[in-house]
């Protein structure tokens, strides 16, 4: 059975109580519960692991490198537009990777619009809130 890693970044454990009219209403726990529920459908197990620190991140996806996943599936939040470090773990990582945001980050402030993980990912969803969680995993599962 594939292994998916579903990292998600600063703030975001704060999802459905944080600005909703451009998260949305959704808490981290349930987008967590559905993308886990579906990746069973597709035959995946998901591990899901959140934090608001750079380094925690990192360890995360080196662990599950370690542990031969299958792929992963971030949302970096404010760490997209900053973190060269992060960058840098998942290309060490080899994981196949799709960056996922709920809000299209195209649309919004201009420090917003670069991305230092989009060039070593697979693939980006932005703007299409939790549906973008869902097409990341049903691309890494091959389903």
């Amino acid at each position: 059975m594939k292994k998916i890693g579903l990292l998600n970044g600063p703030n975001l454990d704060r999802l459905g109580k944080r600005e909703p009219n451009i998260y949305g209403t959704q808490s981290l726990e349930t987008i967590e519960e559905k993308v886990q529920s579906l990746g069973r459908e597709c035959g995946c197990e998901v591990h899901a692991y959140q934090s608001n620190h750079e380094g925690a991140l990192i360890d995360k996806i080196h662990e599950w490198a370690d542990l031969d996943f299958s792929g992963l599936i971030i949302n970096p939040g404010g760490f997209t537009h900053t973190s060269v470090a992060l960058r840098d773990g998942v290309v060490a990582s080899g994981l196949p990777t799709v960056e996922v945001h709920l809000s299209n980050i195209h649309a919004r402030e201009d420090f917003r619009h670069k991305s230092l993980i989009s060039g070593v990912a697979k693939g980006v969803v932005a703007g299409l809130g939790f549906q973008g969680y869902q097409f990341a995993l049903k691309y890494l599962s091959g389903d």
